[in-house]
């Protein structure tokens, strides 16, 4: 039998401590996780920056490689970073120093490259010993007043010299050129924007610091990417991502028409979205094109230079190119989502998802301290100064007595201080004076300066006790910055701009371009399966059945339409009529077209109307109004539209035909309510419809108040009770309600 190991004894008779592996990994792995939180994936709200970056810029501050100088290697700037500040791989700084200097990355490039920096397609960059860097304006910008105190100061990983904890930052980078990065347990993703905007939202918040957020968004449009493109988003969705830090933006390539000869005609497509690589692009299209999954499309070609111009020929003259480019959108990237997620380290410490108006704010805020510690720096600058000019004119004054004891003294410093009552600093600067120095023109020179120092250093004292001069002074700051980098230059001009999203009737277009619109009715049974008959069959009472299933539901339709299917926990999946088997067999399960849950099942089945609305409610009573434009989804994975939570489940979908809803539970209460009280939502849980002590909902109806509410009883009897008679039942959201009329079906059903 194998004996266990015994513990080696411990060096220089020590013990032994006991420790528990889950406590040691936890705190392990805590500290794995802080430490790349705040040193390598969020960047500072205050200049925007990750560590990396930081170092990369200082880096080259103190290679002083200002934008008017020479270049230097590549290999030397990643040298000195990786060796003075930054203790990791080479690769991953000059991926870091690549990306600043990439015109199609950075909205405004930090660093000013020169040589092979990669391109649109996805080639990377030339190696560091053949490429040479310099910053650029920007990056000026942001480091600023750091040789004046501007900010605070650490050392770095081997003790040896300093580095920066964040930059002094004249230049809002946070927002202009955004961040990517992935941390442990967090995320986060930033849109580039259009500075000459944050500039006009900057202002604005310092004239009005109560501002609110809706406010800003006068100024600020959206995101502007480098690479151009259209924002397709609505304005609430915009706002809402922008109010609460989070969302994401729908961003199409810009392409235009070009005619040929004898009616011919291509599209060019002249941006793509941000961060989508062109190579990859076209592959993707012309793999689609071999797979026969693009049937408007001829050829793809792609004649960029420096431009990007990729040509996109239609099969036929006949096809419209808004129809072709649609479904060129939904199969391929030339239609992306960029998300946002704005969560930073504010004050540099604490990781927070922020909104707009704090992203500015942190900014404005450290640009007061930048100008405070500034204002201190210079003064202790002038005041030094002055004293220095008190001495010199001591000397002049007593020149003779002067010379005689730096000549006769053995300690002429402490003869000086004695004599003339001056400081360490006075006299020691005295006696490293030349005597060329002392002539009668220095000494007026230096009663101006003298007197010319005073002035300053009343308005500097004034400065730092002002807090309303300081706002002034950061504002007129803001306002050169918005001059320099205005929409009137060619950095500075927006180049993502807006449109609508296309109705949802361009979607239909498409899918008429293939399929030829004929009538059909589609059959829904209990157990989910689902066929399409030809025409509209009004008599579906010779329909057969797969074993004891059974009728479930039916409508009519064309084969060009959009089925919507609404799942149990909350999905709504997109079916194409066109594509459902037909009526000869028993059709086939929707299980096998959309990715349901194992343990979910089919709540309602409905067809697709562009600009319809629908009330949708779970069982636990809650509920929100959503267009059926944002339910439509092109995948199979379907689009989370309501957000369920367990045990509960999506219940009921209902048309929006009414101004009233009424809402029964399994408690057997009514309650009649506003429409106008439930919101409008693209996503999200909801409100309480009705409140339950036991029980959930039953079930609702939207009606119109003038015209009464109505329901069929078991019998097939139709009841229906005056608005004025619903006074009892007519309360608020939210409510309990009560027993409801006389004759109403024990079911707790308006229809049986």
């Amino acid at each position: 039998m194998a004996k266990t190991p015994s513990l080696p004894a411990p060096p220089n008779g020590g013990s032994v401590d006991p420790v528990s592996l889950h406590e040691a990994l936890e705190e392990r792995y805590l500290a794995y996780a802080l430490s790349t939180i705040t040193g390598r994936a969020l960047p500072d709200a205050r200049d925007g920056l990750k560590p990396v970056h930081r170092r990369i810029l200082y880096g080259m501050q103190v290679l002083r490689l200002d934008p008017g100088t020479a270049f230097r290697k590549c290999a030397k700037i990643v040298g000195d970073v990786m060796g003075s500040f930054h203790p990791h791989g080479d690769q991953a700084i000059y991926d870091a120093l690549v990306r600043l200097a990439q015109d199609f990355a950075s909205r405004y490039p930090l660093v000013d490259g020169q040589g092979n920096f990669g391109n649109i397609d996805g080639d990377s960059a030339a190696a560091y010993r053949y490429t040479e860097a310099r910053m650029t304006g920007v990056a000026q910008l942001l480091l600023e007043g750091i040789e004046e105190n501007a900010i605070d100061f650490r050392d770095n990983y081997a003790g040896t010299e300093q580095e920066p904890i964040v930059l002094p930052a004249a230049f809002p980078n946070l927002l202009a050129n955004g961040a990517q990065g992935i941390a442990v347990g967090m995320a986060t993703s930033i849109p580039p924007h259009n500075v000459a905007e944050l500039c006009d939202a900057s202002l604005h918040l310092i004239a009005h610091r109560d501002a609110e957020p809706d406010d800003l968004l006068q100024f600020v449009q959206g995101p502007d990417f480098p690479t151009g493109g259209i924002l397709v988003e609505s304005k609430a969705a915009i706002a809402e991502a922008y109010r609460t830090g989070r969302g994401s933006f729908r961003l199409r390539a810009r392409w235009e028409k070009e005619d040929g000869p004898r009616g011919a005609w291509v599209v060019v497509v002249t941006q793509i979205p941000y961060m989508v690589q062109k190579s990859r692009l076209i592959e993707k299209i012309a793999e689609l094109l071999n797979e026969k999954k693009l049937p408007l499309v001829a050829d793809v070609r792609d004649e960029s230079a420096e431009d990007v111009r990729v040509v996109i020929e239609p099969r036929n003259r006949a096809v419209a190119p808004a129809v072709m480019m649609e479904q060129l959108f939904r199969a391929t990237e030339l239609e992306t989502r960029f998300p946002m997620n704005m969560n930073v380290l504010v004050d540099g410490v604490v990781p927070r998802v922020v909104s707009l108006k704090e992203a500015l704010r942190q900014w404005l805020d450290h640009r007061r301290t930048v100008l405070v510690r500034r204002a201190k720096f210079r003064l202790e600058k002038i005041e030094h100064r002055l004293e220095v000019l008190a001495g010199m004119l001591i000397v002049f004054l007593h020149l003779d007595e002067v010379i005689r004891i730096i000549r006769e003294e053995d300690e002429p410093k402490d003869v000086l201080k004695a004599t003339f009552a001056l400081s360490e600093v006075q006299a020691n600067y005295i006696l490293d004076t030349r005597l060329r120095s002392l002539r009668r023109l220095e000494e007026m020179q230096l009663r101006r300066e003298h007197d010319a120092l005073l002035k300053e250093k009343a308005e500097v004292e004034t400065l730092i006790g002002d807090e309303a001069r300081q706002w002034k002074d950061i504002a007129a700051q803001i306002k050169t910055l918005r001059k320099t980098y205005g929409p009137e230059t060619a950095l500075g001009k927006r180049r993502t701009t807006f449109a609508d999203m296309p109705a949802a009737m361009d979607m239909e277009l498409a899918s008429a371009a293939l399929v030829e619109r004929e009538p059909v009715t589609i059959v829904i049974s209990q157990k989910g399966w689902i066929r399409a008959l030809k025409g509209h069959v009004a008599d579906l009472s010779a329909l057969q059945f797969k074993g004891d299933d059974k009728l479930r539901t039916s409508f009519l339709a064309e084969t060009t339409s959009k089925i919507i299917v609404l799942a149990t926990d909350g999905r709504a999946f997109t079916l194409d009529a066109a594509k459902l088997p037909g009526g000869r067999g028993q059709g086939e399960p929707i299980r096998v077209m959309a990715d349901l849950g194992e343990s979910e099942d089919i709540s309602a089945v409905l067809p697709y109307a562009a600009g319809a609305k629908m009330l949708v409610a779970v069982t636990d009573g809650r509920g929100f109004v959503v267009n059926q434009d944002d339910m439509i989804g092109g995948t199979r994975k379907g689009r989370q539209v309501l957000n369920v939570d367990k045990p509960s489940i999506a219940h009921l979908i209902v048309p929006v035909t009414g101004d009233h809803v009424a809402v029964i539970g399994d408690n057997r209460r009514l309650l009649v309510f506003p429409l106008s009280q439930v919101p409008e939502m693209s996503r999200g849980k909801g409100v309480r419809l009705q409140r339950y002590k036991d029980g959930g909902l039953a079930d609702l109806k939207i009606f119109a108040l003038k015209d009464g509410l109505s329901w069929v009883d078991t019998a097939g009897r139709t009841f229906n009770v005056g608005g004025e008679d619903l006074r009892d039942w007519l309360g608020n959201r939210a409510e309990a309600g009560r027993l409801p009329p006389k004759g109403f079906p024990k079911v707790n059903k308006f229809t049986t």
